[in-house]
C-alpha cells in the first residue's frame, strides 16, 4: 500500500529543511500537525526517518532512501505545476473551433494565422458543418467551441439550448440578388406579383429564407417559389446568380466584390434587412480557457476590418 501523498510532501520538505518548524512555514501549517504527519508516515513504513541531534532532525538511512524515490516526482510535479500556471497566463495547445462552411473557409485560416503569429504555442483544428453538425460535436466534446449559424433555430440541440453558452458574435444581412443582366430585364421596377414568377436559386429546396424575405419586405410570403437551381454550398449559389440563373439568398460579405464590379445587383425593396447571427457557442459548464478568449478578442479585432459585419462583442 503507498503512503498517503500529503505525508511525502511532508516529508519531502522536512528533509530539505531539516526542521519541521520550517517546513511547517512552507506548508501553512501548524508545527504539530507536520509532527503528526511524520509520525504517520513513520509508522506506514514501519522505520525511523529521523533522528533529533541539536534540534536539527538528522534523516536516516531510510530517510535518504525514500528522498531518493521522492525527489524526482517532486521536482517534475513542480515543474508541471510551474508550466500549467504559465499556459494559464498565455495561450497554447491545441484550439479545436467549429464553423459554417463559407465562414470558416473565407475568413478562419487568416484569422488563426495571426493569432499562430502571435502565440507560436497554439494549434488549431477545423470543423466545418451545419448546426446540427456542430452542435454535435460540441455536445459530444469534442470542439471546444463552434460558431453556429442561429436562423435555423435549433433544429434538434442535443441537450437543448439551455445546457450550452451562446453569445452573439456576428450579425450578417442576407440579401436577395440577381446577376446585372437578369436585374435590368425582369426585376427593375416589378412588383410582388411579377417577382414571385420569377427563377430562384436556392440552399437544397428549402424557401423558408424566401419567404422571410417576402414576408419582411411586403407583408406576405409566396407557399412556393420556381427553383430552378439548388445546392449546399453558397459559393455555387453566388456563381449560378452571376450566371443569371434567377434570383437567390446569400449573405451580403459573400458578395460584395461581385456588387462593387456591378455582375450582381441586391434587390432593395425597403430599408429593413434581413440579419443572421453567427454565435460563439460552448457548453454552460465548460470554463473559458485563456486560449479560448483570448481567440475570441482577436477574431472580433479581424473582423472589424471587414464592413459587412457587424460585431456583437467588444
Amino acid at each position: 500500500m503507498l503512503p498517503d501523498f500529503n505525508r511525502l510532501k511532508v516529508f519531502y520538505h522536512i528533509f530539505n529543511q531539516q526542521s519541521s518548524t520550517a517546513a511547517a512555514r512552507q506548508l501553512h501549517l501548524t508545527q504539530s500537525g507536520v509532527s503528526q504527519h511524520l509520525k504517520k508516515l513513520e509508522e506506514e513504513l514501519q522505520t525511523a526517518l529521523f533522528t533529533r541531534v541539536n534540534r536539527r532532525l538528522v534523516p536516516t538511512a531510510a530517510a535518504q532512501k525514500l528522498y531518493t524515490i521522492v525527489q524526482g516526482f517532486m521536482g517534475e510535479l513542480e515543474a508541471g505545476l510551474r508550466h500549467l500556471d504559465e499556459s494559464r497566463e498565455t495561450p497554447a495547445g491545441l484550439l479545436r473551433i467549429g464553423a459554417p462552411a463559407e465562414f470558416g473557409q473565407r475568413y478562419l485560416p487568416q484569422v488563426c494565422a495571426s493569432f499562430h503569429r502571435r502565440y507560436p504555442a497554439v494549434s488549431f483544428q477545423l470543423e466545418l458543418g451545419d448546426p446540427n453538425h456542430l452542435f454535435g460535436q460540441v455536445a459530444a466534446g469534442e470542439l471546444d467551441f463552434a460558431y453556429i449559424d442561429i436562423l435555423p433555430i435549433f433544429l434538434d440541440t442535443p441537450g437543448g439550448d439551455r445546457a450550452y453558452t451562446i453569445e452573439s458574435m456576428v450579425v450578417e444581412e442576407f440579401v436577395l440578388a440577381c446577376s446585372r443582366e437578369v436585374y435590368e430585364e425582369q426585376v427593375l421596377g416589378a412588383d410582388y406579383e411579377e417577382l414571385i414568377r420569377q427563377n430562384y436559386i436556392g440552399y437544397k429546396t428549402d424557401i423558408a429564407l424566401f419567404r422571410s424575405w417576402f414576408k419582411l419586405h411586403f407583408g406576405e410570403a409566396p407557399p412556393a417559389l420556381s427553383l430552378v437551381f439548388v445546392a449546399d454550398s453558397a459559393t455555387a449559389i453566388v456563381a449560378a446568380i452571376e450566371e443569371g440563373l434567377g434570383l437567390g439568398i446569400t449573405v451580403s460579405h459573400l458578395i460584395s466584390r461581385q456588387i462593387a464590379r456591378g455582375t450582381i445587383v441586391p434587390i432593395r425593396i425597403t430599408p429593413q434587412k434581413l440579419e443572421n447571427s453567427i454565435s460563439c457557442v460552448r457548453f454552460r459548464d465548460k470554463e473559458e480557457t485563456v486560449t479560448e478568449r483570448c481567440f475570441q478578442e482577436h477574431l472580433c479585432r479581424e473582423l472589424r476590418q471587414i464592413s459587412e459585419f457587424s460585431l456583437q462583442t467588444p
